[in-house]
């Protein structure tokens, strides 16, 4: 990888605080940039945390979860797919990888940040990057309580992603 691409980190800003992120380029390079893409355009402003599993993982980027969708949340993208980018980066707390279909190859926008343990996705789903800042934040998203009833995984609030910013790292 050439030294002299300047490093970068996501800062995802929620009611409950912020997150950094460290990307992971070396790895999931055209990931890595899909995500700055949509985060520089503005496509995660605004949308939610739609899927929370205490101990697995929180969920967001589909377009549907922005205040006034009528779409299903956790089916929408930015309309197109990348292809994946599997490697040997572990899913354990803090890894941010890639939400996707059952088809390899169906990532889009969405996107996941393990609480837990998750070593089973590990070369199924893209890892992408770690949360170098904010652990304390991940901690209090994972385990806001769920809706009973159907997945157990929608949240009872509505957990914003205020916006997502692409900052040099430090």
């Amino acid at each position: 990888m050439s030294t002299n691409t300047p490093k970068e980190n996501a800062v995802i800003k929620t009611p409950y605080g912020e997150m950094t992120i460290a990307f992971w380029p070396e790895v999931a390079p055209k990931t890595v940039a899909n995500f700055k893409k949509l985060a520089n355009e503005g496509f995660y402003d605004g949308l939610a945390f739609h899927r929370v599993i205490k101990g697995f993982m929180i969920q967001g980027g589909c377009p549907n979860t922005k205040e006034g969708s009528d779409g299903m949340p956790g089916t929408g993208g930015p309309g197109y797919q990348i292809k994946a980018e599997f490697n040997a980066k572990p899913h354990v707390r803090g890894v941010i990888s890639m939400a996707r279909s059952q088809h390899p190859d169906s990532a889009g926008s969405q996107f996941f940040i393990c609480h837990g343990d998750a070593r089973f996705l590990d070369r199924q789903y893209t890892a992408f990057g770690e949360l170098v800042g904010g652990d304390d934040v991940l901690e209090r998203l994972a385990t806001v309580p769920c809706q009973p009833g159907g997945e157990r995984s929608t949240p009872i609030e509505r957990l914003a992603i205020e916006s997502i910013r692409i900052v040099p790292a430090e």
